[in-house]
């Protein structure tokens, strides 16, 4: 007797799998615009709408006149990322989410951002190394870091105040952040 549901053999189940991993490999990062103070919104929006959303935040204690608490604020304020194959119904799905300003990138397009830039502030993070804004670089020595956590991560060799600074870069926000590299191992690209 049948149950009224329906059961996927094991061909149904695979065949959703590799469609789902086709679809996940066709889709590339994106940065969005938001409203001051609105990531978190749009971030929790976005996923509600089933979009892969990626907010880097960073924890980070603030002063009142009666009290300090640690705060998450969004590493790069007004921007939040979404993983999305491109294409018109997604634009619209995205340009339709309360706080949403558009997709940065000619035109309101948007640019697809490198997974690898995404990855590297995902590694800082997870890593909790202490990050200050920078100067967006565009120019400057390439350079990979060799051995430790941070094995593998790129970005420009920087001097400030005498000491060594490596700038990762997320280049379609023109925004950077900068880390000490004193005692790591550097080399170049």
């Amino acid at each position: 007797m049948s149950s009224g549901g329906s059961s996927l053999g094991c061909e149904g189940q695979s065949t959703q799998v590799a469609a789902a991993l086709s679809e996940h490999a066709q889709s590339q990062w994106f940065a969005i615009h938001t409203y001051a103070r609105h990531e978190k919104r749009v971030a929790g929006e976005l996923a509600h709408k089933g979009i892969e959303v990626y907010l880097p935040l960073l924890v980070r204690r603030h002063q009142w006149s009666d009290r300090q608490k640690l705060v998450e604020i969004p590493l790069f304020p007004c921007y939040t990322f979404a993983r999305i194959k491109p294409s018109a119904e997604t634009r619209v799905k995205l340009l339709q989410t309360g706080g949403v300003l558009g997709l940065v990138g000619a035109s309101g397009q948007g640019e697809p951002i490198p997974e690898s830039q995404i990855e590297n502030v995902r590694l800082l993070l997870k890593n909790k190394i202490q990050l200050d804004p920078y100067h967006f670089l565009k120019v400057g020595q390439r350079v990979r870091v060799r051995g430790g956590s941070l094995d593998g991560l790129e970005g420009i060799l920087v001097k400030r105040n005498g000491n060594r600074r490596l700038v990762i870069s997320v280049e379609s926000l023109e925004r950077s952040l900068a880390m000490s590299v004193e005692g790591l191992e550097v080399e170049p690209i």
